[in-house]
Protein backbone atom coordinates (compact mmCIF):
# COMPACT_ATOMS: atom_id res chain seq x y z
CA UNK A 1 0.00 0.00 0.00
CA UNK A 2 1.49 3.23 -1.22
CA UNK A 3 2.27 5.65 1.80
CA UNK A 4 1.54 3.20 4.56
CA UNK A 5 3.66 2.16 7.38
CA UNK A 6 3.76 -0.75 9.70
CA UNK A 7 3.90 0.34 13.17
CA UNK A 8 6.75 -2.25 14.29
CA UNK A 9 9.85 -3.39 11.77
CA UNK A 10 12.36 -6.13 12.58
CA UNK A 11 15.94 -5.92 11.41
CA UNK A 12 17.37 -9.57 10.09
CA UNK A 13 21.24 -10.34 10.84
CA UNK A 14 22.42 -8.27 7.46
CA UNK A 15 20.62 -5.34 8.26
CA UNK A 16 17.94 -5.46 5.90
CA UNK A 17 14.27 -4.32 7.83
CA UNK A 18 11.49 -7.67 7.33
CA UNK A 19 7.91 -6.66 7.18
CA UNK A 20 6.15 -8.20 10.14
CA UNK A 21 4.09 -10.69 8.16
CA UNK A 22 7.18 -11.74 6.46
CA UNK A 23 8.34 -12.68 9.25
CA UNK A 24 5.99 -14.88 10.08
CA UNK A 25 5.90 -17.03 7.15
CA UNK A 26 9.27 -17.40 7.48
CA UNK A 27 9.29 -18.69 11.40
CA UNK A 28 6.43 -21.36 10.47
CA UNK A 29 8.55 -22.90 7.16
CA UNK A 30 11.34 -23.05 9.98
CA UNK A 31 9.52 -25.23 12.43
CA UNK A 32 8.09 -27.38 9.34
CA UNK A 33 11.94 -27.81 8.76
CA UNK A 34 12.73 -28.76 11.98
CA UNK A 35 9.89 -31.06 12.25
CA UNK A 36 10.66 -33.08 9.86
CA UNK A 37 14.23 -33.99 11.03
CA UNK A 38 14.13 -35.34 14.64
CA UNK A 39 17.00 -37.64 14.06
CA UNK A 40 19.27 -34.64 13.24
CA UNK A 41 18.17 -33.36 17.07
CA UNK A 42 19.36 -36.14 18.64
CA UNK A 43 22.28 -36.89 17.38
CA UNK A 44 23.59 -32.78 17.61
CA UNK A 45 22.35 -33.58 21.28
CA UNK A 46 24.70 -36.74 21.59
CA UNK A 47 27.64 -34.82 19.87
CA UNK A 48 27.29 -32.39 22.78
CA UNK A 49 27.22 -34.62 25.73
CA UNK A 50 30.34 -36.54 24.62
CA UNK A 51 33.28 -34.11 24.75
CA UNK A 52 31.80 -33.02 27.77
CA UNK A 53 31.61 -36.16 29.81
CA UNK A 54 35.20 -37.19 28.31
CA UNK A 55 36.63 -33.81 29.34
CA UNK A 56 35.69 -35.00 33.25
CA UNK A 57 36.95 -38.47 32.73
CA UNK A 58 40.37 -36.88 31.63
CA UNK A 59 40.40 -34.08 34.44
CA UNK A 60 39.77 -36.09 36.54
CA UNK A 61 37.14 -38.35 38.19
CA UNK A 62 33.93 -37.04 39.80
CA UNK A 63 33.68 -37.29 43.69
CA UNK A 64 32.07 -39.56 44.87
CA UNK A 65 29.95 -40.05 48.11
CA UNK A 66 32.67 -40.42 50.62
CA UNK A 67 34.48 -37.98 49.46
CA UNK A 68 31.25 -35.17 49.71
CA UNK A 69 31.02 -36.67 52.86
CA UNK A 70 34.39 -36.31 53.68
CA UNK A 71 33.63 -32.29 53.04
CA UNK A 72 30.52 -31.69 54.79
CA UNK A 73 30.37 -31.26 58.14
CA UNK A 74 30.06 -33.21 60.67
CA UNK A 75 28.56 -32.73 63.91
CA UNK A 76 30.82 -35.02 66.38
CA UNK A 77 34.00 -33.08 65.27
CA UNK A 78 34.96 -29.49 66.85
CA UNK A 79 36.19 -26.83 64.76
CA UNK A 80 39.60 -26.92 65.40
CA UNK A 81 39.25 -30.80 64.01
CA UNK A 82 37.86 -29.97 60.89
CA UNK A 83 40.16 -26.32 60.78
CA UNK A 84 43.36 -27.01 62.24
CA UNK A 85 45.45 -23.73 62.33
CA UNK A 86 48.48 -23.84 60.33
CA UNK A 87 51.60 -23.36 62.85
CA UNK A 88 54.80 -20.80 62.19
CA UNK A 89 57.16 -23.27 60.39
CA UNK A 90 54.28 -23.62 57.99
CA UNK A 91 54.12 -20.14 56.71
CA UNK A 92 58.06 -19.19 57.29
CA UNK A 93 61.15 -20.88 56.67
CA UNK A 94 63.23 -22.34 59.87
CA UNK A 95 66.20 -20.40 60.69
CA UNK A 96 68.49 -23.31 58.98
CA UNK A 97 66.42 -23.28 55.99
CA UNK A 98 67.39 -20.71 52.66
CA UNK A 99 64.57 -19.02 50.83
CA UNK A 100 65.57 -18.69 47.30
CA UNK A 101 62.79 -16.91 45.09
CA UNK A 102 62.29 -18.54 41.88
CA UNK A 103 63.78 -17.13 39.08
CA UNK A 104 61.74 -16.73 35.95
CA UNK A 105 63.18 -16.71 32.66
CA UNK A 106 59.69 -15.92 31.17
CA UNK A 107 59.89 -11.97 32.49
CA UNK A 108 59.43 -8.64 30.16
CA UNK A 109 63.20 -8.23 30.01
CA UNK A 110 64.30 -11.90 28.81
CA UNK A 111 61.35 -11.84 26.39
CA UNK A 112 62.08 -8.23 24.85
CA UNK A 113 65.57 -10.05 24.44
CA UNK A 114 64.44 -13.01 22.66
CA UNK A 115 61.19 -10.90 20.52
CA UNK A 116 63.23 -7.28 20.17
CA UNK A 117 60.25 -6.00 21.13
CA UNK A 118 60.27 -3.49 24.41
CA UNK A 119 59.24 -4.74 27.65
CA UNK A 120 55.23 -3.65 29.01
CA UNK A 121 54.83 -2.58 32.17
CA UNK A 122 51.99 -3.94 34.09
CA UNK A 123 49.08 -1.41 35.02
CA UNK A 124 48.92 -0.51 38.52
CA UNK A 125 45.27 -0.74 40.02
CA UNK A 126 46.09 2.59 41.95
CA UNK A 127 47.37 6.09 41.30
CA UNK A 128 51.30 5.87 41.40
CA UNK A 129 52.26 8.71 44.09
CA UNK A 130 55.84 10.18 43.16
CA UNK A 131 56.72 9.79 46.84
CA UNK A 132 59.91 7.78 48.37
CA UNK A 133 60.72 6.90 51.86
CA UNK A 134 64.16 8.49 53.30
CA UNK A 135 67.05 6.14 53.44
CA UNK A 136 67.74 3.72 56.25
CA UNK A 137 71.67 5.31 57.51
CA UNK A 138 73.47 3.58 59.25
CA UNK A 139 76.57 5.09 61.38
CA UNK A 140 79.50 4.71 59.19
CA UNK A 141 83.42 4.64 60.11
CA UNK A 142 86.40 3.99 57.93
CA UNK A 143 89.98 4.89 56.93
CA UNK A 144 90.40 6.61 53.56
CA UNK A 145 94.17 7.35 52.01
CA UNK A 146 93.90 11.19 51.19
CA UNK A 147 96.43 13.14 49.10
CA UNK A 148 95.80 16.36 51.35
CA UNK A 149 96.81 14.25 54.50
CA UNK A 150 99.07 16.12 56.69
CA UNK A 151 102.32 12.93 55.31
CA UNK A 152 103.80 11.54 53.15
CA UNK A 153 105.22 15.42 53.19
CA UNK A 154 108.53 16.78 51.09
CA UNK A 155 108.24 20.66 52.18
CA UNK A 156 110.59 22.76 54.27
CA UNK A 157 109.42 22.99 57.92
CA UNK A 158 108.56 26.48 58.37
CA UNK A 159 109.78 27.52 61.60
CA UNK A 160 113.32 26.77 60.09
CA UNK A 161 112.74 27.19 56.51
CA UNK A 162 114.93 23.86 56.12
CA UNK A 163 113.37 20.73 54.91
CA UNK A 164 111.70 18.75 56.94
CA UNK A 165 113.23 15.58 55.89
CA UNK A 166 116.88 16.38 56.68
CA UNK A 167 118.57 13.08 57.59
CA UNK A 168 119.57 10.33 55.04
CA UNK A 169 121.09 7.23 55.38
CA UNK A 170 121.03 5.07 51.86
CA UNK A 171 118.06 5.12 50.32
CA UNK A 172 115.93 6.12 53.65
CA UNK A 173 114.97 9.89 54.48
CA UNK A 174 114.24 10.77 57.59
CA UNK A 175 113.75 13.45 59.99
CA UNK A 176 115.66 14.50 63.17
CA UNK A 177 113.30 15.46 65.79
CA UNK A 178 114.00 18.36 68.83
CA UNK A 179 115.41 15.62 70.96
CA UNK A 180 117.62 14.80 68.53
CA UNK A 181 116.01 11.41 67.60
CA UNK A 182 115.53 10.48 63.76
CA UNK A 183 111.99 9.61 62.49
CA UNK A 184 111.86 7.67 59.67
CA UNK A 185 109.75 8.77 56.67
CA UNK A 186 108.49 5.00 55.99
CA UNK A 187 108.16 4.58 59.56
CA UNK A 188 106.68 7.32 60.79
CA UNK A 189 105.53 10.09 58.08
CA UNK A 190 103.90 7.85 55.20
CA UNK A 191 100.39 7.28 56.45
CA UNK A 192 97.91 8.90 54.20
CA UNK A 193 95.06 8.04 56.05
CA UNK A 194 91.84 9.51 57.48
CA UNK A 195 89.31 8.68 60.10
CA UNK A 196 86.17 9.30 58.84
CA UNK A 197 82.87 9.18 60.50
CA UNK A 198 79.14 9.61 59.64
CA UNK A 199 76.52 9.24 62.78
CA UNK A 200 73.68 7.84 62.05
CA UNK A 201 71.77 10.17 62.98
CA UNK A 202 73.41 12.75 61.05
CA UNK A 203 71.10 15.03 58.50
CA UNK A 204 73.05 17.08 55.78
CA UNK A 205 69.33 18.59 55.54
CA UNK A 206 70.43 20.48 59.09
CA UNK A 207 72.65 22.83 60.20
CA UNK A 208 75.98 20.67 60.88
CA UNK A 209 79.80 20.82 61.70
CA UNK A 210 83.00 19.37 60.70
CA UNK A 211 85.39 17.98 63.45
CA UNK A 212 88.49 17.71 62.59
CA UNK A 213 90.43 15.77 65.12
CA UNK A 214 94.33 16.72 65.34
CA UNK A 215 95.63 14.08 67.52
CA UNK A 216 99.04 13.70 70.43
CA UNK A 217 102.57 11.84 70.45
CA UNK A 218 102.38 8.44 70.01
CA UNK A 219 99.13 7.43 68.61
CA UNK A 220 97.28 5.90 65.56
CA UNK A 221 94.15 6.41 64.44
CA UNK A 222 92.51 2.73 64.79
CA UNK A 223 94.51 1.92 68.38
CA UNK A 224 94.13 5.63 70.13
CA UNK A 225 91.76 7.66 68.37
CA UNK A 226 89.06 5.14 67.63
CA UNK A 227 89.45 2.47 69.95
CA UNK A 228 90.76 3.89 73.43
CA UNK A 229 90.41 7.81 73.30
CA UNK A 230 86.42 6.92 71.79
CA UNK A 231 86.34 10.24 69.69
CA UNK A 232 83.88 8.66 66.81
CA UNK A 233 81.69 7.13 69.72
CA UNK A 234 81.53 10.93 71.28
CA UNK A 235 80.46 12.73 68.56
CA UNK A 236 77.62 10.16 67.83
CA UNK A 237 76.56 10.12 71.49
CA UNK A 238 76.20 14.15 71.68
CA UNK A 239 73.50 13.51 68.60
CA UNK A 240 75.15 17.06 67.30
CA UNK A 241 74.72 16.90 63.56
CA UNK A 242 78.31 16.70 63.15
CA UNK A 243 80.59 14.35 61.17
CA UNK A 244 84.64 13.72 61.98
CA UNK A 245 87.50 13.78 59.90
CA UNK A 246 90.96 12.48 61.75
CA UNK A 247 94.30 12.80 59.86
CA UNK A 248 97.34 10.31 60.68
CA UNK A 249 99.54 12.94 61.67
CA UNK A 250 103.28 11.04 62.81
CA UNK A 251 102.46 7.21 63.44
CA UNK A 252 103.04 6.15 67.48
CA UNK A 253 105.68 8.70 67.55
CA UNK A 254 106.85 11.60 70.09
CA UNK A 255 106.76 14.62 67.35
CA UNK A 256 104.04 16.96 66.81
CA UNK A 257 104.93 17.95 63.43
CA UNK A 258 102.05 19.58 60.55
CA UNK A 259 103.37 18.08 57.58
CA UNK A 260 101.26 19.86 54.60
CA UNK A 261 99.19 21.43 57.24
CA UNK A 262 102.03 23.84 57.49
CA UNK A 263 101.47 24.86 53.89
CA UNK A 264 99.19 27.63 53.15
CA UNK A 265 95.52 26.12 52.63
CA UNK A 266 96.34 23.02 53.93
CA UNK A 267 93.25 22.94 55.95
CA UNK A 268 90.76 24.42 52.92
CA UNK A 269 92.55 21.58 50.62
CA UNK A 270 92.26 18.75 53.42
CA UNK A 271 88.32 19.49 54.08
CA UNK A 272 87.47 19.79 50.22
CA UNK A 273 89.01 16.50 49.24
CA UNK A 274 87.07 14.73 52.51
CA UNK A 275 83.70 16.49 50.73
CA UNK A 276 83.51 13.63 48.65
CA UNK A 277 84.42 10.63 50.69
CA UNK A 278 82.09 11.87 53.67
CA UNK A 279 79.09 11.79 50.60
CA UNK A 280 80.14 8.78 49.80
CA UNK A 281 79.67 7.53 53.38
CA UNK A 282 76.24 9.40 53.94
CA UNK A 283 75.30 7.51 51.12
CA UNK A 284 73.99 10.17 48.76
CA UNK A 285 77.10 11.28 46.03
CA UNK A 286 75.08 14.41 45.68
CA UNK A 287 75.91 15.69 48.80
CA UNK A 288 79.76 16.72 48.12
CA UNK A 289 79.21 20.29 48.11
CA UNK A 290 77.04 20.52 51.11
CA UNK A 291 80.20 19.03 52.74
CA UNK A 292 82.72 20.66 51.12
CA UNK A 293 81.09 24.26 52.26
CA UNK A 294 79.97 23.05 55.88
CA UNK A 295 81.60 25.14 58.69
CA UNK A 296 84.68 23.41 61.10
CA UNK A 297 85.11 22.92 64.68
CA UNK A 298 89.47 22.05 65.28
CA UNK A 299 89.79 19.91 68.33
CA UNK A 300 93.34 19.50 69.51
CA UNK A 301 94.52 16.83 71.78
CA UNK A 302 98.10 16.99 73.18
CA UNK A 303 100.95 17.54 70.32
CA UNK A 304 98.00 18.11 67.79
CA UNK A 305 98.39 21.84 68.66
CA UNK A 306 100.90 22.21 66.25
CA UNK A 307 98.49 21.26 63.47
CA UNK A 308 95.88 23.37 65.25
CA UNK A 309 97.42 26.12 65.26
CA UNK A 310 98.85 26.46 61.62
CA UNK A 311 95.52 25.60 60.48
CA UNK A 312 94.22 28.67 62.01
CA UNK A 313 96.92 31.08 60.97
CA UNK A 314 97.42 29.59 57.19
CA UNK A 315 94.59 26.78 56.75
CA UNK A 316 92.37 29.10 54.13
CA UNK A 317 89.13 28.37 55.69
CA UNK A 318 88.94 31.95 57.42
CA UNK A 319 85.81 32.16 59.39
CA UNK A 320 84.15 28.87 58.33
CA UNK A 321 86.26 27.63 61.81
CA UNK A 322 83.57 28.25 63.82
CA UNK A 323 85.17 27.19 67.33
CA UNK A 324 88.55 25.67 68.90
CA UNK A 325 88.98 23.13 71.94
CA UNK A 326 91.96 22.45 72.81
CA UNK A 327 92.99 19.36 75.45
CA UNK A 328 95.68 19.62 77.84
CA UNK A 329 96.98 20.75 74.10
CA UNK A 330 98.89 24.78 74.78
CA UNK A 331 102.47 23.66 74.38
CA UNK A 332 103.74 26.58 72.49
CA UNK A 333 102.10 28.42 69.23
CA UNK A 334 100.42 31.02 71.43
CA UNK A 335 100.71 34.11 69.26
CA UNK A 336 98.80 32.22 66.82
CA UNK A 337 95.83 31.24 69.07
CA UNK A 338 95.86 34.51 70.33
CA UNK A 339 95.91 36.19 66.98
CA UNK A 340 93.06 33.99 65.94
CA UNK A 341 90.84 34.25 68.92
CA UNK A 342 91.00 38.46 68.79
CA UNK A 343 90.06 38.06 65.17
CA UNK A 344 87.47 35.86 65.08
CA UNK A 345 85.07 37.06 67.96
CA UNK A 346 81.97 34.80 66.37
CA UNK A 347 83.81 32.00 67.22
CA UNK A 348 84.45 30.00 70.34
CA UNK A 349 88.00 29.32 72.02
CA UNK A 350 87.87 26.61 74.65
CA UNK A 351 91.17 25.21 76.58
CA UNK A 352 91.01 22.51 79.43
CA UNK A 353 94.17 21.77 80.55
CA UNK A 354 96.17 20.24 83.97
CA UNK A 355 99.40 21.10 85.29
CA UNK A 356 101.44 20.11 82.27
CA UNK A 357 100.22 22.74 80.37
CA UNK A 358 99.10 25.14 83.11
CA UNK A 359 101.84 27.56 82.72
CA UNK A 360 101.43 28.16 78.89
CA UNK A 361 97.63 28.51 79.52
CA UNK A 362 98.51 31.19 82.04
CA UNK A 363 100.79 32.60 79.68
CA UNK A 364 97.69 33.30 77.05
CA UNK A 365 95.40 34.13 79.65
CA UNK A 366 97.32 37.29 80.09
CA UNK A 367 97.87 38.00 76.62
CA UNK A 368 94.12 38.04 76.26
CA UNK A 369 93.60 40.53 78.98
CA UNK A 370 95.95 42.54 77.63
CA UNK A 371 93.70 42.71 74.68
CA UNK A 372 90.64 43.27 76.09
CA UNK A 373 89.25 39.57 75.39
CA UNK A 374 87.00 38.21 78.64
CA UNK A 375 87.86 35.31 80.27
CA UNK A 376 85.92 32.99 81.54
CA UNK A 377 87.37 29.71 84.06
CA UNK A 378 84.54 27.09 83.97
CA UNK A 379 81.96 25.55 81.83
CA UNK A 380 78.79 25.57 83.68
CA UNK A 381 77.95 28.95 81.82
CA UNK A 382 76.50 28.58 77.90
CA UNK A 383 78.83 28.53 75.61
CA UNK A 384 78.49 31.69 72.92
CA UNK A 385 80.12 33.09 69.91
CA UNK A 386 82.88 35.07 71.26
CA UNK A 387 83.40 32.80 74.44
CA UNK A 388 86.78 32.07 75.45
CA UNK A 389 86.92 29.41 78.27
CA UNK A 390 89.82 28.00 80.25
CA UNK A 391 89.28 25.19 82.60
CA UNK A 392 91.70 24.06 84.83
CA UNK A 393 91.17 20.11 85.46
CA UNK A 394 91.46 18.98 89.54
CA UNK A 395 94.93 16.36 90.44
CA UNK A 396 94.27 13.02 89.64
CA UNK A 397 93.34 13.75 85.73
CA UNK A 398 95.66 12.30 83.32
CA UNK A 399 96.95 13.31 80.36
CA UNK A 400 97.12 9.85 78.51
CA UNK A 401 93.22 9.46 79.08
CA UNK A 402 92.61 12.94 78.75
CA UNK A 403 90.32 12.76 75.43
CA UNK A 404 87.53 10.86 77.77
CA UNK A 405 87.99 11.74 81.37
CA UNK A 406 89.15 15.73 81.84
CA UNK A 407 86.65 18.36 83.68
CA UNK A 408 84.00 15.83 82.92
CA UNK A 409 83.87 12.29 81.16
CA UNK A 410 83.42 12.33 77.29
CA UNK A 411 84.57 16.46 77.16
CA UNK A 412 84.18 16.01 73.09
CA UNK A 413 81.04 15.00 73.72
CA UNK A 414 80.12 17.09 76.38
CA UNK A 415 81.34 20.73 74.15
CA UNK A 416 79.45 19.36 71.68
CA UNK A 417 76.12 19.54 73.36
CA UNK A 418 76.85 22.82 74.74
CA UNK A 419 77.64 23.85 71.10
CA UNK A 420 74.14 22.76 69.79
CA UNK A 421 72.50 24.17 72.76
CA UNK A 422 73.20 27.36 71.85
CA UNK A 423 71.06 29.28 69.12
CA UNK A 424 73.46 31.38 67.78
CA UNK A 425 76.09 29.00 67.22
CA UNK A 426 73.30 26.95 65.36
CA UNK A 427 72.29 29.48 63.69
CA UNK A 428 75.82 30.15 62.60
CA UNK A 429 76.20 26.80 61.13
CA UNK A 430 73.37 27.20 59.28
CA UNK A 431 74.62 29.75 57.17
CA UNK A 432 76.81 27.01 55.34
CA UNK A 433 75.48 26.19 51.63
CA UNK A 434 72.94 23.20 51.71
CA UNK A 435 71.29 21.30 48.81
CA UNK A 436 67.81 21.06 47.88
CA UNK A 437 65.63 19.47 49.66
Amino acid sequence: MVGASPKFQTSDRLGQVTPPGAMSHARAQAAQHYRARPRLRRIALLAALVPLSLALVQCGKAPNAGMLAANSQDSAASFEDRFPATSFNDRFTGTNEDFVPRQSSDTPRSRSAQTGLAPYRVASLSPTVPFQLPPIREEQTTLVSLKSSAFPYLGNNPRTDEPFLNVSKGDRRGHRGLGGKVFWQDETYNDNRVLMHVPENFDIRKPGVIVVFFHGNGATLERDVRDRQLVPQQISESGVNAVLLAPQLAVDAADSSAGKFWQPGGLKRFVAESAEHLAGLYGDRGTARAFANMPVVIVGYSGGFMPAAWSLEVGGLGNRVRGVFLLDAVYGELDKFASWIVNNRSGFFVSSYTHYTKRHDDELIKILKEKGIAISEDMDGPLRPGSVVFVETQEGVTHRDYVTHAWTENPVKELLVKMAATPALTRMAASAPSPAK
